[in-house]
């Protein structure tokens, strides 16, 4: 494990990833996995919050792998096309200026790394690190003084895969109030149909390839966690490396792929997605005020919209049910794929709403 003994904090590993493409300013640990049933039942009773726990990660099976390269394949270049205009518009951001891409472990990594290799392929400098947020807990400040120290804040901007209600980019804004250091709550993402990120390609709930997984395809390591048994105030946040995973590892395989495609998009405008925003973020708020409805719940916790996030709430929750706009779709091929290992009912979402997919975790008596 990668620890300065003079500092206690850990040292900037890049995890499966080739250096260059980022550091992670994270802090690798060894802590025993919390049983995924457990785990909820902790969240929900108020005993833990969810960053102090880590359940277990497994290498997907042959079946579903299948799904995920189906959906490499399918939008692939719908990817490296937004992927392509997002690199685009942050060169424009600041002109003449070093592009510095702060990415949310762990789902925006993958998207860092290949919007950092777009820029220096065309000529931008850019640096690419990936830290922690926390849903209620904020950003790791750490990091953040650890970026500081290196590169101009105001050259940054945060970087995600997608919004699904738009929980993280609340937390950034929140985190952010009082431009610690001079950063700005300044995010952009691939997607977001929730309408909170300040830059985004598209608003389209759309399967993004590398949501399907988990640590196997963001260079091997975990989410973020934040317990002070293994936390100290100078450390950064913590996580887990999965080593023992590096032959079903897909990280590197996943930005290899998409980069030339990326380099062969030619970048699309994308500023009109500010003027969509309220529109998005109203729509957003009616579907979950329908679904806590429908659910007959207030715990906004419990619900999971967009394709990636009901993917990692069937991955790594206690889901109750699986809501779907098409049965069809072959985005949500994969959702079927999880709901029918986890023998979950699967009802129709309407073919009006904006997300194709909803997830609802299910209550373990602690609902408020």
């Amino acid at each position: 494990m990668p620890v300065d003994l003079c500092t206690h904090m850990a040292i900037p590993f890049s995890g499966s990833y080739d250096p260059a493409d980022v550091i992670f300013l994270l802090k690798p640990v060894t802590m025993a996995t919390t049983d995924v049933a457990d785990k909820e039942a902790a969240i929900q009773s108020g005993l833990r919050h969810y960053s102090e726990m880590i359940a277990p990660e497994n290498v997907p099976g042959p079946a579903y792998l299948a799904l995920y390269h189906a959906a490499l394949e399918r939008n692939g270049a719908r990817l490296a096309q937004d992927v392509s205009s997002l690199a685009e518009h942050l060169a424009e951001r600041r002109p003449g200026r070093e592009v510095v891409l702060v990415s949310l472990a762990r789902a925006g990594t993958p998207i860092g790394v290949l919007l950092t290799r777009t820029l220096r392929v065309r000529g931008h400098r850019a640096s690419h690190y990936s830290i922690s947020i926390i849903r209620d807990r904020g950003i790791d400040r750490i990091a953040l003084a650890h970026i500081a120290a290196r590169h101009d804040p105001g050259d940054s901007v945060f970087i995600d895969g997608w919004t699904g209600k738009g929980a993280i980019a609340g937390e950034l804004r929140t985190s952010l109030a009082d431009r610690p250091f001079g950063f700005a709550p300044e995010l952009a993402v691939v997607a977001d149909p929730a309408g909170q990120a300040d830059i985004a390609a598209t608003d389209d709930d759309y399967l993004i390839a590398s949501g399907l997984l988990n640590g196997v395809v963001s260079g091997l390591v975990s989410r973020s966690i934040l317990n002070a048994e293994v936390v100290g105030p100078e450390d950064f946040h913590a996580c887990v490396t999965y080593p023992q995973y590096g032959e079903a590892d897909l990280s590197r395989a996943f930005v290899d792929t998409i980069a030339p495609l990326v380099a062969a998009a030619s970048p699309q405008p994308i500023g009109g997605h500010t003027a969509r925003r309220k529109l998005l973020n109203r729509r957003c708020e009616a579907m979950i005020d329908a679904m806590l409805e429908r659910c007959g719940t207030r715990d906004r916790n419990r619900i999971k919209p967009g394709i990636a996030e009901a993917t990692r709430a069937l991955l790594r929750r206690m889901p109750d049910r699986l809501l779907l706009r098409d049965l069809g779709d072959p985005d949500v091929a994969h959702l079927l794929h999880l709901a029918d290992e986890h023998g979950l009912r699967v009802e129709p979402l309407g073919d009006r709403s904006h997300y194709r997919a909803v997830a609802i975790v299910r209550s373990l008596g602690q609902d408020v």
